[in-house]
């Protein structure tokens, strides 16, 4: 799996609405998808019908009209992949939550049951990224922060993440902070502790390559514009 990984790292994501949708799940090597807001925000008001109860009442929930197109988006999505790869309705995909890894209680990583395939959302501005696999997966996308932020925010990274950053022009620290921010919030998705894990604890680098931790393929992913994006996946050892 590392060296197909690997590969699709240096690719942009499968964009959705282009071409047909996805074969129903056989195994296989992680899929990553993207999916653009400000295109797709329109259809998502009419899918709005896929989603479940709670779902449109955490729609309806946000105040502005640019969170509610973002979750609109990404859960209508989700659905319409999840129903392509399960051979199902997307309004019939139903979900549960894995067992917490900390302290087993049934708030852990979102799943379907059977598990497979396992899944990933995340989004930041005008764009939704999804991971499928066969094994745990991690997504995440964030916009490049200000020089300002990136410096406070890169003082919870792993020392040797810090001093990777702090070793570069300053005029590229701010993209190497979303590099290593993405590929850490990545991989404590796929293993559903989240950043209950502090920041500081496992080291995936700022560098060009990315360093998986034990068990586990990192890969950034190359997106549009001002945009970092990594996935994790838990390799079968």
């Amino acid at each position: 799996m590392g060296e197909s990984v690997r590969e699709l790292s240096q690719a942009a994501p499968m964009w959705f609405g282009e071409g047909a949708p996805p074969e129903p799940w056989a195994g296989g090597e992680p899929r990553v998808w993207g999916v653009r807001v400000s295109e797709y925000a329109e259809r998502a008001t009419g899918d709005e019908w896929l989603l479940d109860e709670s779902e449109r009442a955490r729609a309806a929930a946000f105040v502005r009209a640019v969170d509610r197109d973002r979750y609109r988006v990404a859960h209508a999505v989700l659905r319409r992949l999840l129903g392509a790869y399960l051979a199902c309705d997307p309004a019939d995909v139903a979900f549960v939550r894995e067992p917490c890894p900390g302290c087993g209680g049934p708030h852990g990583r979102p799943a379907v049951p059977g598990a497979l395939p396992h899944f990933s959302l995340s989004h930041s501005g005008d764009l939704v990224l999804l991971a499928f696999a066969e094994t745990p997966v991690g997504v995440d996308v964030e916009e490049v922060p200000s020089p300002e932020t990136a410096s406070e925010v890169a003082a919870v990274l792993h020392p040797r993440e810090r001093a990777e950053i702090g070793a570069l022009p300053a005029g590229r620290r701010a993209d190497a902070f979303a590099r290593c921010w993405t590929r850490k919030e990545a991989f404590l998705k796929g293993t559903g502790t989240g950043l209950a894990e502090a920041p500081s604890v496992t080291y995936v680098g700022a560098g060009p390559e990315p360093a998986g931790p034990r068990g586990w393929a990192v890969a950034d992913l190359a997106l549009p514009g001002a945009y970092a994006g990594a996935f994790a996946v838990r390799q079968v050892l």
